[in-house]
């Protein structure tokens, strides 16, 4: 099969096309003929060698994929030969990811794809919907009229963070850097857009919380962001976060009674643990995408498969809006 491959970690040049075997069915598994494949910040890092995600090389990358079920492995019986389906399943460690004609995928990570979601739209969804539904849904427990903050709320985890806030009932507030972005926030479900260049943390917890604060605060970002989302919080309230590669004073979190909750996707592929806990948030993503509560938004520029290098170089340079997605 034809596939995408690094020979080593560097910039977005190290990819290249090459011939490389086709993965043949284990037990508990399902081999996928990809049809569509999207761009994460984690495949950049992974491709830069910034997280220890450990591909074998030459290394298939990229986690998320959609496409059509060609093989299915002795004990599954969640899918039949023809299923189109879903998920984020490879590129890291031992397991294959989506740049390429086909991807050995175990069943436990993926779900049909519903009739009213192109593939393209199914790519982008995987890997920001399980992050959304893991930090908001199992760790922060949401609740009706919960006042839920998501920083970036047109990024790729940002935007569908959102309609998983609004699907639970919460009253959702967004930040963002442009009219633009805030008029697709609003259509996207945030009650409320704050512009984070122009109002200060006091200001806009005093006009959106009556000055107490956020019940949880998502932060997308990392870095400076986190301190802000420790300052936004309310008294006993809690911060989510999916970037906590940087150093910061914890007093905050003492001083607030707060509680910090640390999500990686890449987590069970990495560890090789909680495939089942993941398989929970994919049927959950099913079930959204199909009930129309999850919709993608995708950037308006798509890339082949033999184009990625310029979907990496996109999505590092900022200028997505919404998901980048590879059609093979």
């Amino acid at each position: 099969m034809q596939a995408m491959v690094i020979r080593q970690y560097g910039n977005s040049n190290v990819f290249e096309s090459t011939e490389m075997p086709a993965p043949v069915i284990e037990p508990g598994h399902v081999i996928i003929k990809v049809a569509a494949s999207s761009v994460n910040p984690l495949d950049t890092k992974i491709r830069a060698g910034a997280v220890p995600a450990n591909p074998e090389f030459p290394a298939i990358l990229h986690g998320d994929v959609s496409g059509i079920i060609t093989e299915v492995g002795e004990g599954v019986d969640r899918f039949e030969v023809g299923d189109e389906v879903f998920g984020f399943a490879g590129g890291i460690k031992r397991y294959q990811g989506a740049l390429a004609d086909y991807m050995l995928a175990d069943a436990r990570l993926i779900a049909k794809k519903p009739d009213n979601t192109a593939f393209a739209e199914a790519a982008a969804l995987p890997v920001v919907f399980i992050t959304a539904w893991k930090a908001l849904v199992e760790r922060a427990q949401i609740q009706p009229q919960d006042n839920v903050l998501i920083h970036a709320g047109t990024g790729g985890v940002g935007h569908v963070a959102i309609q998983v806030a609004k699907w639970a009932g919460a009253n959702v507030f967004a930040t963002v850097s442009t009219p633009e972005k805030a008029e697709i926030a609003r259509n996207l479900g945030a009650d409320e857009v704050i512009f984070y260049r122009d109002e200060s943390v006091e200001e806009y917890v005093a006009r959106c919380t009556d000055g107490k604060g956020f019940d949880v605060v998502f932060d997308t970002v990392g870095t400076d962001n986190m301190d802000l989302s420790f300052q936004a919080a309310k008294v006993s309230g809690t911060v989510v976060t999916i970037a906590a590669r940087s150093t910061h004073d914890l007093s905050p979190l003492h001083g607030k009674n707060l509680t910090l909750h640390v999500v990686f996707i890449a987590t069970p592929l990495v560890h090789g643990v909680d495939f089942d806990a993941q398989a929970e948030a994919v049927d959950a993503m099913g079930s959204l995408v199909g009930d129309g509560y999850i919709k993608p938004l995708l950037d308006a520029d798509m890339f082949s498969f033999e184009e990625v290098a310029k979907a990496h170089d996109k999505v590092e340079a900022g200028t997505a809006i919404g998901k980048v997605v590879l059609l093979r």
